[in-house]
């Protein structure tokens, strides 16, 4: 099977230009292929993950990946799949963010790799050398303005006002694809499926600055917008975007999303964002229809897209919190890992070295009153450290700390909260 075989076989392609011709041009030679990333945040999200994995994919089938990141374009603004115009940024705080993103991308492909010879470039290095005049005239002369308004990205946006700047965006983006074709023998561009309009400019902009008579061979292929079965938007939570710094999501985060996948979507998930085989995940599916409530999919879904983009480290730390919160022992966890594992429920530090437990339910604000305490205890509701506590005259000591930094209380069946000692 040959990539793009594989690809449909995964529902991995939206649109291409010249699928034959296409195919046969992968077949036949070691292809440079190029993916942007604009800088619009100082991190990328699980939203990218899909081009870039197709990048990594291109490069196991023996192809060379270029990621290209927009240091150039990002301070423009691509106007795509957007309603409303981009807020600018700040040139320095841009540069920064591409600094972030070039080191995200080397954890995803392998720019090590001499026998593909992949690397990153920043078309800011080029877009900034150029001038005004040069880009009207080496570039708008070949774009007419008719022919950018029937561009879905300019006319989906005409109702509502472009600028001229976003208005520009699809020349630049031309440009960086005319360029690589130049100088690093690009002849395909991948990108998600907004940007169809800007890749098609692309590939008509190459044939027209080429040598007349020349046949410039050059394509063009988009990925499918993924989408969840209950309607809502992939990559999204109720906490924001699921992203690819470990920072901003950690580790643990990151493995919950992808292991409480529905399982309308994880034979779809596995198939777009792992490598494992079709065969294999044909095996998941079936273990899904008979035995659902094991989550098997799930499981292995999320097993892969951890310790891809993050580390096998990482992977087994997220499994030993979700097993210690779920069903485990949370005494056996780290202070690091409780950090993690309870980042989001309310906390409160106690500085003395013991504390009634009753007076710490009020003044935690996990108990209402001093009565409401009481009651939430002499009916089960208390638990310290996963172990319910029905003594009206506990006190909590170091005996109850978790790694002597925390003591982990629980109301009821679901609600957590996280006890910080200060002393």
């Amino acid at each position: 099977m040959n990539i793009i075989e594989d690809l449909h076989a995964r529902g991995l392609i939206n649109q291409m230009t010249d699928e034959e011709g296409l195919e046969k041009h992968l077949i036949e030679n070691r292809v440079s292929l190029y993916c942007g990333f604009d800088p619009t945040a100082d991190s990328l999200h699980i939203g990218h993950l899909l081009p870039i994995l197709m990048l990594k994919r291109f490069q196991e089938a023996g192809h060379r990946p270029i990621a290209l990141v927009g240091g150039g374009t990002g301070l423009i603004g691509d106007p795509s799949g957007r309603s409303e115009e981009r807020q600018l940024n700040e040139e320095s705080i841009v540069q920064d963010w591409v600094a972030n993103i070039k080191s995200q991308l080397s954890r995803l492909i392998d720019f090590s790799d001499e026998k593909t010879g992949a690397k990153v470039v920043n078309n800011y290095d080029w877009l900034s050398e150029m001038s005004v005049i040069d880009l009207l005239r080496d570039v708008g002369k070949h774009f007419s303005v008719n022919y950018m308004l029937a561009k879905d990205s300019v006319e989906t946006r005409i109702e509502n006002g472009i600028s001229f700047t976003e208005f520009t965006y699809m020349l630049l983006q031309s440009l960086d694809f005319q360029r690589l074709n130049q100088q690093e023998g690009v002849t395909l561009q991948i990108g998600g499926s907004d940007q169809w309009g800007n890749i098609t400019a692309g590939l008509e902009f190459i044939r027209r600055k080429s040598d007349e008579g020349e046949d410039v061979e050059a394509y063009g292929l988009t990925v499918p917008l993924i989408t969840k079965a209950d309607g809502s938007k992939f990559g999204k939570t109720a906490g924001g975007a699921i992203w690819l710094d470990e920072k901003k999501t950690s580790p643990y985060e990151f493995y919950q999303f992808w292991i409480n996948t529905d399982d309308r979507d994880v034979v779809k998930f596995l198939k777009s964002f792992t490598f494992l085989s079709l065969e294999e995940i044909g095996e998941l599916e079936t273990e899904l229809s008979e035995r659902p409530e094991q989550r098997k999919a799930q499981r292995r879904l999320a097993e892969e897209m951890t310790k891809m983009v993050h580390s096998e480290a990482a992977l087994n730390q997220a499994q030993r919190i979700t097993a210690a919160l779920f069903g485990g022992d949370i005494n056996d966890l780290t202070k690091e890992e409780v950090e993690v594992g309870f980042k989001d429920v309310p906390t409160y530090e106690l500085v003395d070295s013991e504390k009634g437990l009753i007076d710490l339910l009020v003044e935690a604000s996990i108990s209402s009153s001093k009565r409401q305490a009481r009651e939430d205890i002499q009916n089960g509701a208390i638990y310290i450290n996963d172990q319910r506590q029905q003594d009206m005259g506990y006190v909590v000591n170091q005996e109850d700390r978790i790694d002597n930094a925390f003591t982990v209380i629980r109301r009821g069946k679901k609600k957590y909260f996280l006890v910080r000692h200060s002393s």
